[in-house]
């Protein structure tokens, strides 16, 4: 699969969790956060299937947010559920348990960082950091360079990134 394609998928998974999230969260609209969410789950399975790397880094936003408990509503079941589903079909990719600790770790400092940071200090540059969710960026870039994965993977998950932020954009716009 070219990186493009995997780019694409990487920022409709990052649009449509970003957006589901914010429907369920702020309008409380079950039915359209859960149908997002289900687009999401598709988009980022698709990935996950086509390349490793990006199996890593969906594999251990799942992981990581079932861990700090980010599942928090069922629109997120049902996407979970979906992604699992597809996944378990398709076929599991063989993941190196030590990356897909280290992508984990990654992505839950990013999550608890997320929740704790802004309580416990007014720190601008901390605050930013961890509203923007640099840890899983810095992980994946680390991999990058040091050779574990493709410097193109790091482009799609800024893809990502840039997309799940331009969700919460267009949703404040519009909502």
């Amino acid at each position: 699969m070219s990186y493009i394609i995997l780019a694409i998928l990487f920022i409709l998974s990052g649009f449509f969790m970003k957006y589901s999230d914010d429907l369920y969260d702020v309008n409380h609209d079950l039915t359209f956060s859960t149908i997002l969410g289900i687009f999401c789950a598709i988009a980022s399975v698709m990935a996950t299937i086509y390349n490793i790397e990006a199996a890593y880094i969906f594999i251990s936003i799942l992981i990581g947010n079932l861990i700090v408990l980010k599942v928090d509503g069922i629109h997120h079941v049902v996407t979970l559920i979906v992604f699992i589903a597809v996944l378990l079909v398709a076929g599991i990719p063989n993941l190196d348990l030590i990356i897909l600790l280290i992508c984990i770790l990654g992505n839950m400092g990013d999550e608890v960082g997320h929740e704790i940071v802004p309580k416990a200090t007014e720190n601008r540059f901390l605050n930013l950091f961890f509203e923007y969710r640099f840890v899983m960026k810095i992980v994946v870039f680390l991999l990058a360079v040091c050779g574990v994965f493709d410097i193109w993977i790091f482009v799609c998950f800024i893809c990502f990134e840039l997309s799940y932020v331009v969700a919460g954009i267009v949703f404040d716009r519009f909502n």
